[in-house]
């Protein structure tokens, strides 16, 4: 029988102990499993690391950030499967997976127990990798705003319509306006940048934001910027996200299927990868790891 090592982040939003022990039976009727709890940030990156060298696969249920921590300490070297524990769960999503924890479960075990695997690929930013999607500025400063809120008494994060009002609230301060500080080395300036590894780059509730019309994950970064921001581009840049043709928009900086991507600050602005707020900074290299990770799906 396989062996699997199953990273559980308690205190992602939809991760309870009766849905963690329904999955740990899923999984336990096709593979060996053992469970490992996070107990503080950064500490999927480090079970995930010492698991590549005992298990056949790494199962992780959480939410988006700790799928961001556990791909940092493994991606590579050992089968990943993601189950949907967080608010959003882009990735799990994104490839197909069923929304119920215990449906995705039975899915990955069947998967493991056959060998199937899907390969993938990952995006890396100043050395740090990260599944679906990055950004320079708005949505990072979104990711900033909402962290400093803290968590709730049960260490849970804020649900994730908390995001899209801080973002709102963000550009509110800023009157609708946001000016050209950022430059995409060889396409030009832009107001911010994000970078999409597959698609979509996240989710409005069940709507799916999307940045290029054939982002895939087996493909290169995916980018887009708004060369300004005023009160009439917000609601048309929005519209296009969620009608998937941001990228054919005259007003944007986009390119799609790229292995690299350099971007300069005019001063610092705040740098998010898979909604983990990476401090500051005045230069990213956005670069593509092309079918860096083996999915169970």
């Amino acid at each position: 029988m396989r062996r699997a090592v199953l990273i559980v982040n308690p205190f992602s939003t939809a991760v309870t102990q009766e849905r963690v022990a329904e999955v740990e039976a899923v999984l336990r009727t096709r593979v060996e499993l053992e469970t490992r709890h996070t107990e503080a940030p950064g500490h999927a990156t480090e079970l995930a690391a010492s698991a590549a060298g005992t298990a056949d696969a790494i199962v992780v249920f959480s939410g988006d950030g700790t799928y961001n921590e556990a791909i940092n300490g493994a991606a590579g070297s050992i089968p990943f499967a993601f189950l949907p524990g967080g608010g959003a769960s882009v990735l799990p999503r994104a490839l197909g997976l069923p929304r119920n924890p215990a449906a995705a479960a039975k899915r990955v075990a069947d998967a493991l127990a056959q060998d199937r695997t899907r390969s993938i690929s990952l995006g890396r930013v100043n050395g740090r990798r990260f599944c679906f999607a990055a950004g320079i500025g708005l949505d990072a400063e979104a990711v900033r705003r909402v962290d400093k809120r803290g968590r709730s008494a049960d260490g849970r994060r804020a649900p994730n319509a908390a995001f899209a009002t801080a973002a709102f609230g963000y550009l509110s301060e800023h009157r609708f306006r946001l000016q050209p500080e950022l430059e995409i080395a060889g396409e030009g300036e832009v107001a911010f940048v994000l970078v999409g590894v597959g698609r979509p780059y996240t989710y409005l509730g069940p709507m799916p934001v999307t940045l290029g019309r054939e982002m895939r994950y087996d493909g290169g970064l995916d980018f887009v910027g708004p060369k300004v921001v005023s009160p009439l581009t917000v609601p048309r840049v929005l519209g296009r996200a969620l009608l998937n043709n941001l990228h054919s928009d005259t007003k944007m900086v986009s390119g799609q299927d790229v292995d690299r991507i350099e971007v300069r600050c005019a001063r610092p602005f705040p740098l998010e990868a898979d909604g983990e707020d990476l401090g500051d900074v005045t230069e990213a290299i956005f670069e593509s790891e092309r079918n860096a990770l083996d999915v169970l799906v």
